[in-house]
Order: structure tokens, then sequence, then C-alpha cells
């Protein structure tokens, strides 16, 4: 008899006997694809709850359509695997997203004034010096409407008109397109040669809509609680022998938490690095990872060519490999947990390698031994950072050789 996947735990309703069937690529791809169109429609959802104050709606729907445009580039790299029929049937999902967006923020935008004279204005001749200037007739200015005086609440009201006329949704942005105009670059920032060698690097990001850190070498970079502002999107891409702590601004309470959660992560191209992503309410997309040490909390990990990476993990669903050799996992630190984390939900060690379509286990990843493990003290000591400690030391403490 054929059983059919529970869509939300992704297990089967009863026990096979024998080995568990393995899914075709294809049938996985379309699962994790209907899981992702959900999500987003829940987001859009729910944009009429966030206030429009600090530009806080704006950010949102900027990070529902970087969602959307991540989804588009996951059926492009599918393209291999999913027919052409299947193809046009989530890239008419995809428009379908969007088109939903642009209802939602025109729906919410509020309506603009009305206050327009249908008329231009009449000359009316000077009263003769002296006299007193008669009263306006009503009934003359019948359909004329008086010109209003506006309120300062009125005021703010077409300030935040003005703000959501420009938020409609256009095209799908590009990933990781740089810094916008006008903004401060943070990046370039923590590149700088302003403070000491080897110190360790802690960026505000408290005027950014999204974290992007790119391009570094040998860096010990901290967020603090001020990046939570800016967590609707984040990216990590080229970065060689780093320390990156993104756990502070991210976490609702561990580690003097009280932060966002990232909706959504990008780590790609990194090698000889420690990461410790933090926690991410969506999906982290990993591509190129060499070397390196991870730790992330996530609703959906994708992990794409990595090779001898050890993820400390807690995953709300499968995660998946494709291409990865040496991948080791465990479970996510105590540390770093949140304490509405839910060992129960945590399926860190249910990998789908899409790559091994055998019965038998994957060769490419395997859980990493207790004894192997880090312990909670070297997360709450030497990746903190501390006097005399180099961000060589750090990675040594966590087991990665310089490079």
């Amino acid at each position: 008899m054929s059983q059919v996947l529970n869509p939300v735990t992704h297990n089967y309703p009863f026990a096979f006997a024998g080995k568990r069937p393995i899914m075709d690529p294809k049938e996985r791809f379309y699962r994790q694809f209907q899981f992702e169109v959900q999500d987003i429609q829940t987001l859009i959802s729910k944009l009429g709850s966030i206030s429009i104050v600090g530009g806080e709606r704006k950010d949102a729907t900027d990070s529902i359509l970087m969602r959307i445009s991540k989804l588009s580039l996951d059926v492009a790299d599918a393209s291999d695997f999913i027919p052409a029929y299947d193809q046009r049937t989530q890239s008419a999902a995809i428009k379908s997203l969007t088109d939903q967006l642009n209802e939602e923020v025109a729906r919410l935008a509020p309506a603009k004034p009305r206050f327009q004279f249908k008329r231009a204005p009449r000359t009316v001749a000077a009263p003769p010096a002296g006299s007193t200037p008669a009263a306006p007739d009503n009934r003359l200015l019948r359909g004329v409407p008086d010109k209003p005086v506006a309120k300062p609440e009125e005021t703010a009201d077409a300030a935040a008109t003005e703000a959501e006329a420009s938020d409609a949704v256009g095209t799908l942005p590009v990933i990781g397109a740089g810094t916008a105009v006008g903004t401060k670059n943070y990046n370039a920032e923590i590149g700088s040669t302003g403070g000491k060698s080897g110190s360790i690097r802690k960026p505000s990001f408290s005027s950014a809509r999204e974290i992007a850190i790119s391009g570094h070498t040998g860096l010990h970079i901290i967020l603090p609680l001020s990046a939570s502002r800016a967590t609707a999107y984040g990216s990590l891409t080229d970065l060689h022998n780093c320390v990156v702590d993104m756990s502070v601004p991210t976490s609702s309470t561990a580690r003097g938490g009280g932060g966002a959660a990232f909706q959504s992560l990008m780590l790609r191209d990194i090698e000889h690095s420690l990461v410790v992503a933090g926690h991410v309410s969506g999906a982290v997309h990993i591509t190129g990872l060499k070397n390196c040490v991870l730790v992330v909390a996530a609703r959906q990990v994708r992990i794409h060519e990595c090779d001898g990476v050890d993820v400390y993990l807690q995953c709300g669903s499968r995660p998946i490999i494709e291409d990865c050799r040496h991948m080791r996992f465990a479970p996510l630190p105590q540390p770093y947990a949140n304490d509405g984390s839910s060992e129960a939900t945590n399926q860190w060690d249910q990998v789908d390698d899409f790559k091994w379509l055998r019965s038998d286990a994957s060769p490419n990843w395997s859980v990493l031994p207790e004894a192997e493990r880090l312990p909670d003290t070297v997360w709450t000591g030497a990746v903190t950072g501390g006097p005399g400690l180099s961000t060589a030391d750090v990675l040594r403490a966590v087991g990665i050789a310089k490079k």
C-alpha cells in the first residue's frame, strides 16, 4: 500500500516494516516549493498587522519580495530535474504571489486626500476705500468646498500616504545588489583599519534595512543588539578565516537577546570560518562553504556544494543537502537556544541528500559524535572574544586550522 507524506510534519502516517522509501528529487522539490509558497502567503496576509511607523511595513514588504525572488531562483536551479510543464506552473505561482503582494500593498495604502478645486478662482473687485467688506453669500459658494486647514495628524497621515505610495511592488530585486543609495556602508566600515589590528568589529547596522557582510579575511565580527533592526534579510558572502557571531540580535531570549530573527538568510563562498548565524524564522540557503563550523536555528535549511562543514543545527523541517561531502550535523548548542525551542520539532539529524537516491545511508553526511562536539564553555568563552584572543585563536578553539 502506498503512503502519503504529511505536508506539515514531513513524516509518514505509520511506520514501514522495511527500509524507508527514497523520495524522488522532483517530489521533494515540489514539497519544499509548496511549503515556501504557503509561508509567503501567510506573511502577505499579516502585512496589515504591521505598523507603518519607522518603515516597519515597508521592510516587511521588501523581505517578502526578497523571498519571492529567491523562490524564482530555486525554480531556475531545479530545471535539470523539473519538467517544463511543472516549471511553467511554478512560475505562474510565483507571479501570483507577486500579484497578491501588489494587491495587499495597494489595499493597505491610505486613501489620498481629495481636496481639489474644480474651477479657477474668480477675480473679485476691490471694495471702495473706507467701506466694510461684505460677508460672502453662501448661496454663491454652493458646490465650492472650503480649503481645509491641515491638522497635525492630517499632516502625518499625508506623509504616511506618500510613503505608502512609493511602496508599490514592481520587478523582483537582485539579491546582493549592493548598498542602497543614501544608506551607510557598514560593510566598508567593518573592513576599515580604524580599529586596532585583530580587534573585534561590532557594526551597529542601526540605520540599515538588511545585514550584508562580504569580502573580508581574518576578522572577528560580533553584531550587537542594535542590528536587530536590520534582520529582515541577511547575507554573508566571500569570507575567509573569519569569525562572525549574529546570535544576539536574532535571539528573543538567549544571551541578552530581545532581538528579531532573520526572515531569511543566505551564506555563500565562506572558507575556514566560524559562523554563528543565530535564528532564522524562514529559510537558510547555504552554498559553497568549505572547512567551516556553522551554528544556526531555522525553519528550513538547504545546503549546496559544501565540503567539510560541521553544522550545529535546530531545524523545523528536514534539512536538504546537494552536491556536498564530509558534512557532520549536531544539535544546536544550549547557549544559543531560545526558551521556546522544542527538541520535538528539531529534525537536525533527518537530512535528505538530493544526490543520493539509494536505499542505504548517504556517505556525504553523518552525525557529529558527542565526544567531538564543542562544549558550552567554548561557545560562551573563546567565541565571544576576550583580551589577547585573536581571530586565529578563536578558530583554533573550534577546530579550524588557518589556511
